[in-house]
């Protein structure tokens, strides 16, 4: 058995939507050969398995394929390491070094480069009411990400994201894109995601980007290996 944590990542304020994330504090105690089988078996968007939690070494996989860098499960498995191992400032995933921090709003942060995200595609729409209307990804797209301003001048983005590419109809919110977009539009913005998800992504240093969000636990449980 392997103890598993779930989460939900980028919860809004009043506690709605938020990714669900699956994170293996152990992740040794699931064999390398496995890891693909357990996240497709799990099917979360993303499950992460952390392989030393001291130097913050983690592995990501949808339920189709291993992602050299994520934004839900980095922000997710920093906040979860805060709160039942110890804080770390750096989590490396295969894509390279990820700061992370906890902000005085009490907001789990991560910091990474567009180009490490996955390629998708971006759609702008007219408005709200055009995102909301979709009901999958347009033309046969594989990972596209399509947004409209709610209101542009205090920069606020309606988005829906769909990654049939990945095994995900679609994402709840999705922090690499969240990564994408605001290295694209270059100022801070905060995204209404999904079905009730809240991203906060403004422009870091040196060319990277941040994203943040809140967390919650859901359920600690076994699970068989």
């Amino acid at each position: 058995m392997a103890e598993l944590h779930v989460l939900r990542v980028f919860v809004a304020p009043s506690g709605t939507g938020g990714n669900p994330l699956g994170v293996f504090l152990n992740g040794p105690a699931v064999p390398g050969g496995r890891r693909q089988a357990v996240a497709a078996d799990l099917g979360f968007s993303e499950t992460v398995f952390v392989d030393d939690p001291p130097s913050g070494a983690v592995r990501i996989f949808t339920p189709a394929d291993e992602l050299p860098f994520a934004g839900h499960p980095l922000v997710g498995t920093s906040w979860l390491l805060a709160r039942e191992r110890a804080a770390v400032a750096v989590l490396r995933p295969p894509a390279g070094e990820v700061p992370t921090f906890l902000d005085d709003d009490g907001v789990t942060w991560i910091r990474g480069r567009a180009e490490w995200a996955p390629e998708m595609d971006f759609r702008q729409l007219e408005g709200p009411g055009q995102v909301d209307a979709l009901d999958g990804a347009p033309d046969g797209l594989g990972f596209a990400d399509c947004w409209a301003w709610e209101d542009e001048a205090a920069g606020r983005i309606r988005s829906r994201v769909f990654a049939p590419r990945y095994g995900i109809a679609e994402d709840e919110a999705t922090g690499a894109a969240a990564v994408r977009l605001v290295s694209q539009l270059g100022r801070p913005v905060t995204i209404r995601q999904g079905a009730g998800s809240l991203l906060r992504a403004r422009p870091g240093p040196d060319g990277t980007a941040e994203v943040g969000g809140e967390v919650v636990l859901d359920q600690v449980r076994d699970y068989p290996v």
